[in-house]
């Protein structure tokens, strides 16, 4: 069964901020899909299980941005 998160993740201001976002947290292991908003910031990542806080945060480091605390 699929699980959908949703972050908030500061600094991205054009397409290209979307696509380094969305190719690095689609690299993590059971990640089906990243769809970010890049006016509000939120980005809803849908994995096979829910995925550790660090990873995303990890991830969302290596493109150059930063997820928001919850």
């Amino acid at each position: 069964m699929a699980v959908t998160a949703t972050y908030t993740v500061s600094g991205m201001t054009c397409n290209h901020c979307v696509q380094a976002v969305t190719s690095e947290l689609s690299e993590l292991p059971g990640v089906d899909a990243v769809q970010v908003d890049l006016p509000t910031g939120a980005v809803t990542v849908t994995s096979a299980e829910p995925l550790a806080e660090d990873a995303v945060r990890a991830a969302v480091d290596e493109a150059g941005y930063e997820l928001a605390d919850a």
